[in-house]
């Protein structure tokens, strides 16, 4: 059996679950309400305050679906009680980042600034102290979309191996190259 698609999911006070005949999981919970259609394969139960996601059969495709749906869902009652944080660092001289409502002015070393939109569903907020890398924090319910906006933000200048400049993520190590080495006479 999938190790993860077994393990059930604790719901915790203040967190309601439905599913509807059409096989979609709708999570309501303190900070907002996401829902995810479910293949029609896989049922959804709750069961004694945990919720437990099964599989008909022990096909190779059930198997994947089966772990894929736990973590899905999972991924949403964290969502609803405590949301997602990602914080992101612009390493680089004269990089800048400011926001104005969910609109971020990115000042990444070209001749023209990026403008980004970000989704509603999205708060974000920026930081800049004196002698520090600017900071872009992004806080959400949902993780897929969150991931994929930080991935999209760090995409317009990623971090290069030499000096290690561009967007990265708070904590993320990079692997540093050497340079050019002096010639030697």
């Amino acid at each position: 059996m999938s190790r993860v698609g077994k393990a059930p999911i604790e719901l915790p006070k203040g967190v309601t679950i439905s599913v509807n005949a059409d096989n979609v999981v709708t999570i309501k919970g303190p900070k907002g309400e996401l829902s995810q259609a479910v293949d029609r394969d896989i049922t959804v139960e709750q069961e004694e305050g945990n919720l437990v996601v099964k599989r008909p059969s022990d096909q190779k495709r059930h198997k994947a679906l089966h772990g894929l749906y736990r973590s899905l869902i999972n991924n949403m009652v964290v969502g609803v009680t405590t949301g997602y944080k990602v914080e992101q660092e612009l390493v680089g001289v004269g990089y800048r980042a400011t926001n104005t409502g969910n609109t971020l002015d990115l000042v990444l070393g070209y001749s023209h600034h990026y403008v980004f939109e970000l989704p509603t569903e999205i708060k974000v907020s920026t930081t800049a102290e004196k002698g520090k890398n600017p900071t872009i924090i992004l806080e959400s319910i949902d993780k897929q979309l969150i991931g994929q906006v930080a991935a999209k933000i760090r995409s317009l200048r990623t971090p290069e191996p030499y000096k290690g400049k561009g967007i990265k993520f708070v904590g993320e190590i990079l692997r540093r190259k050497a340079g050019k080495s002096a010639s030697k006479k």
